[in-house]
Formats: structure tokens, sequence, C-alpha cells
């Protein structure tokens, strides 16, 4: 790309070094780059790019974007100085890549709870009708089915206009992306231009980041903020009318919301839900009438979640009966109170739930179906050096099964002992176990099963990675917990 057309979106405050007419590539990660190219130093939570420019220098790069003095041959590499780069680099991959939200329909699925499920539930159905799709998150970036692993449920901000790119590539009707308030503060949004923003809920999660449930909301407000003022595009605001923030998502855009819940008098409601062990169905009432509703997914919070997906596509101009189709036929998410499938006497699902509300939401799926000579097993981590005050309350929560394992999620540098400790001070009956090694945490819960029990391993949801330390270790809770039932209760897996 020319040098000039790219950096012209800047504010630069000084040029050390001939620019070149060209520039062949543009990265943060001074191991990737290419003779010739661009490289931005950010300055990141434990790497600073600026202590890497000397080595990108050297690797090819002939122009870098700093904030700050490099140590490079200014007579061979031009130095851009800017104020922020995190801010440069949002900017700078925006044009690198062509504006690619432009290119298609652009859904951002923000919330504590429920984006990863929204969010596939959308591209499911989008899938189902026949339209090409793309989502990226939690799970990953599927680009009209075929999935590629990511590292965070928001991409940094060029790897997200990368993958817009792809999906625009790939002529992607829609692309659907899943917002965490993590991303929305650090400007891993930046350049991306939605045409629907959803709002799920929002409960106590991520504090240690954000400090305040108040933060918290501005965070996810800013999706709505950035939906943007120009009237002339057609875009909708879809928040949960059941979540008391949802006036205030609705506060922080100009643009028409659309409501959809189950508790209140929303414009598109679930009426006569019957929830069941294989699935579930309810009656949807909306502006266009009232239509039976059929799906595979359990719970209702997953009534919530297929609410917050058909609002959204209702708002993107499909018909509700275009909706309704594919949606009975979508897979339970996975990962998300996913059933493990066994002839083994037991019920296995393994679930994201990392907060409280979520905990509490998937007992609820199963209570009412637990019989009397069954018990609910429930294990239940957290993960180390994060948010401390959400582990009682999570605990508390979890009390609601006839027995309980603390356990840890991706401890990393914070002691077994410091993490069930705190879950364990939540607890509101004494039938519990701490089993900070998550993996003996999962086969004591086979091992302690009888024949009919319910166990939900929550935590680890599709994940199949512990982080201990600063490494990645295999880990699937499915995978142990199916190893060590076939060990107690004999042979009999058909898959999971």
């Amino acid at each position: 790309m020319n040098t000039a057309h790219l950096l012209e979106v800047l504010p630069v405050t000084a040029i050390t070094g001939a620019l070149p007419e060209q520039v062949t590539d543009l990265t943060t990660d001074s191991r990737a780059i290419h003779a010739g190219g661009m490289f931005v130093c950010i300055e990141g939570h434990t790497v600073d790019g600026h202590n890497y420019a000397r080595q990108a220098a050297e690797a090819g790069a002939r122009v870098i974007i700093a904030s700050r003095p490099v140590d490079v041959d200014t007579e061979k590499t031009a130095v851009v100085q800017v104020d922020s780069t995190a801010r440069a680099i949002g900017v700078l991959a925006a044009r690198w890549y062509g504006y690619p939200s432009k290119k298609m329909k652009m859904i951002g699925v923000t919330g504590t709870n429920g984006k990863t499920s929204v969010s596939n539930i959308i591209n499911g159905i989008l899938m189902g009708a026949g339209e090409r799709s793309a989502v990226s998150g939690t799970i990953g970036f599927n680009l009209d089915g075929v999935l590629y692993e990511t590292e965070n449920t928001t991409a940094d901000v060029l790897t997200t206009q990368q993958m817009i790119a792809q999906a625009a590539e790939e002529e992607c009707d829609t692309m659907t992306m899943e917002v965490s308030s993590h991303g929305l503060i650090e400007g891993r949004l930046a350049g991306t231009e939605f045409d629907i923003a959803v709002f799920t809920n929002l409960t106590h999660d991520h504090l240690d980041f954000h400090g305040t449930m108040e933060n918290y909301g501005n965070a996810k407000g800013l999706l709505f903020a950035q939906l943007g003022q120009d009237l002339t595009q057609p875009k909708f605001a879809v928040v949960n009318a059941d979540d008391p923030w949802h006036a205030k998502m609705a506060e922080m855009t100009a643009y028409p919301v659309l409501t959809f819940g189950i508790h209140s008098n929303a414009m598109f409601r679930a009426a006569d839900i019957d929830l069941r062990t294989d699935g579930t169905s309810f009656t949807l009432r909306c502006p266009e009438g009232e239509f039976p509703v059929e799906m595979r997914m359990i719970g209702e919070f997953s009534v919530s979640n297929a609410l917050a997906a058909i609002t959204a596509l209702y708002a993107k101009g499909l018909a509700i009966p275009d909706i309704l189709g594919p949606l009975e036929f979508l897979a339970p998410i996975k990962g998300r109170m996913e059933r493990v499938e066994t002839d083994l006497p037991l019920t296995i699902y393994v679930d994201y739930a990392h907060s409280a509300d979520a905990i509490e939401k998937a007992i609820d799926a199963v209570l009412p179906y637990k019989k009397d000579d069954q018990q609910l097993i429930f294990v239940i981590g957290t993960g180390g050096n994060r948010d401390r005050k959400k582990r009682p309350i999570m605990a508390q929560k979890a009390s609601k099964a006839d027995y309980v394992i603390l356990t840890t999620d991706d401890p990393r540098d914070e002691s077994y002992e410091s993490i069930t400790g705190e879950l364990a001070a939540g607890m509101t009956h004494d039938n519990y176990a701490c089993i900070g090694d998550r993996e003996k945490a999962v086969r004591h819960a086979i091992e302690t099963a009888r024949v009919g029990d319910i166990i939900i391993f929550a935590g680890k949801g599709h994940e199949d990675y512990q982080i201990i330390g600063s490494t990645k270790y295999p880990h699937s809770d499915a995978v142990i917990a199916l190893e060590e039932a076939e060990k107690k209760f004999g042979k009999g897996l058909i898959g999971n």
C-alpha cells in the first residue's frame, strides 16, 4: 500500500528518516514482519513493542510507528511518532484492509452471559437460511462453516480487521461478533462499523478490571454509543428488557431500540414456555403476530438467547418464518449446557458458566427434571489472578446442587488453596469438597456419582486446555469424565 495514503489518516507528531513509497504489510508482532513492512509498537499488559523496534527493523521493517523514542537506524527505517500507538493501530488497520465492515451486515453481541450462544444462534440460523455467514468470539472464528482458533473473545484490532476482511472476501452477507467489555475499553473494535448491537445481560463479573458495576455497564454501553449518529444508515439496538441495565444501553444510542424478554412486556416475548430435557418450545409474540417455536437447546436462559437472536435477525430484515425454520434444527452450542452423549448410566453436561448468574441458570435448567433418587453434582472453578469478589457469590449459587466440588478453571499463578478457599466462603451447606487440581476434581465427581446422577462440569465449557502458570496444558472435562466413568461403569461410550 502507498505509505503516504496509509499515514494520512494519522495525526503524526514527527517523522524521522525517509518514508518508503510503499509498505508491504502491517503488523504489531516483530517476529511476523516482512521486508518492507510497517511495525506498530504497542504497549501491552506484559510486553512493550517499543522494546522490539530494533528487532523489527533488522527483520526488514521500513516504517516504525512509535509513541516514544526507539533505537533504530533511521537511515534505513523511518520512525513515525504519534501520541498513541494503541489508537493508531485501529485507524491504520481499518484503512489497510479497506474498511471491510462496510461491505456486509455487522452484528455485535455484548453482555456478561450469552454472547457466545446468541452469536452462534444468529450464525446458525443465517447459514440454515442459505446465507454465507461468519461469527467470531470465544469459540473461535467460524467462516462459513470453517472454524479457526482465536486467542480472545474479542481479538486485537489488527486481527479483527483481518477476520472481517476475510469474511468480506468470502462474500459473507453477515458477520456476527462477540464484543467483550475489555475489547471495547481497549479499542479492539476501532474501525468496525456495526449495524446491529445486541445486549444480553449484565451481572457481576470482571470487576477486577472495571472496578465497579457502573464502569462495567458503561463499557458495555460503548457498543451502542459507537453505532454513531448518522441516522441515514439503518441501524438498530436490540436489548434484553428483562435486565435492568437495558435502559442504560438504550440511552446510549440514537438508533431505534427493539426489546426482547420473557418476564417483561417486550416487543419480542416468549410465552407458554415448555422446558424439557431434550429441548424447548414456546410461543413467540412479536409485532408480526404469534408463532410456535421449537428448538433443541434447554433451559430458560436458552429461550432468552433465542429471543435475542430472533430480534436481531428481524432487525436485519429476515421474515419470522425464515428465522424460526432453521432455529428448530440448530444443535446446542458447543460447551453451553452441552450434554455429553454416552450410554453410560449418568447424565453429564459441560458448561462455560463462570459467573454467579450463569451458574444459577445452569442449575435451574436441570433441577426440574431431577428425580428424588438422583443427586445433582456440580463442579465449579474460577480463574486464578482474576476477580476474587465474585468467588463466594458463585459458590453460593452452586449450593443449590446436592454436592458441590470447588476447583479451579485456569489457576495461573494463584495457589489452589487460595482459589478454593475463597469459593468455599460462599457455600450454604457442608456437602462439598475442595479439590484444586481440576483433573482430580473431575475424576472425583465421577467416583462420587451413583447410577442415574446428573453432573454439570462448569467453567471450561468448550475449552480443551487449562492455564497453569503461564503454560497451556491439554485438558477436557468431557474426555476425563468419560474415561473415569468407563472405568467405574464399564465400556459404553457413544461419543462426545
